[in-house]
Formats: C-alpha cells, sequence, structure tokens
C-alpha cells in the first residue's frame, strides 16, 4: 500500500501562484508515475499532470500547459506541482497519485493509478 499525503493547497487570486506537494513513500525504492488530478464540484476528475520520477519525463493536460510544472525532489521524495497564471476555472480539490510503473499508456487517465492522497482545495477567486 502507498499513502500519498497533498499539502499546499489554499486561496489565491487570479494571476498568483501555488505549489503543492505530495509525499511519496519509498521513493527511492520504486519507479512511479506521478499523476496530478482535479475535481470540482459535478465534474469528472481531469488529469492536468503527469511525472514520470525515473526519467523525469513530463506531460501535461492542454488546459494547463505553460502554466503548471511538475518536478520532483528525490532526496525529500516530494512531487510538486508548481500553478502560475492561476484562472478561477482552476479552481478545485486537487489530488495526486501514484502508480509504481516505468510506463503507463494514459497518464492523464485516473483509471491508470492505484494510490491516490486525500486531496487539497485550490480556490482562485477574481
Amino acid at each position: 500500500q502507498v499513502e500519498l499525503v497533498e499539502s499546499g493547497g489554499g486561496s489565491v487570486q487570479v494571476g498568483g501562484s501555488l505549489r503543492l506537494s505530495c509525499v511519496v513513500p519509498e521513493y527511492t525504492d520504486s519507479s512511479y508515475c506521478m499523476g496530478w488530478f482535479r475535481q470540482a464540484p459535478g465534474t469528472e476528475r481531469e488529469g492536468v499532470a503527469a511525472l514520470y520520477t525515473g526519467s523525469d519525463f513530463a506531460l501535461y493536460a492542454d488546459s494547463v500547459k505553460g502554466r503548471f510544472t511538475v518536478s520532483q525532489d528525490k532526496i525529500k521524495s516530494l512531487v510538486y506541482l508548481e500553478m502560475n497564471s492561476m484562472k478561477p476555472e482552476d479552481t478545485a480539490m486537487y489530488y495526486c497519485a501514484a502508480e509504481r510503473s516505468d510506463f503507463v499508456h494514459h497518464p492523464l487517465s485516473k483509471d491508470e493509478y492505484s494510490y491516490w492522497g486525500q486531496g487539497t482545495q485550490v480556490t482562485v477567486s477574481s
């Protein structure tokens, strides 16, 4: 079992920035595909970014490309989601997810991930 813990959510104004963190246990013992997802009330959970921890390869949803950056700190066993130029439509509960694998077919699909954090709320106000 992999327990993930997110932190860093909060409220920010339009155009502002936030950085989310996700603690990944046993980080150095395994290669993961790490995903960041978000879910607003009444909507499906959508993938916004994913990172392969072994290769450091990252990919993004079109809606956040150029604004969000996913990165890792292997020493601290952390994966980050840096969010800049934030918009009201970024408001959602944000989740990190992990799949112990070097490759998944659809890294932005929630169906690819076995482990999830509890979520952290992000609110962007105008």
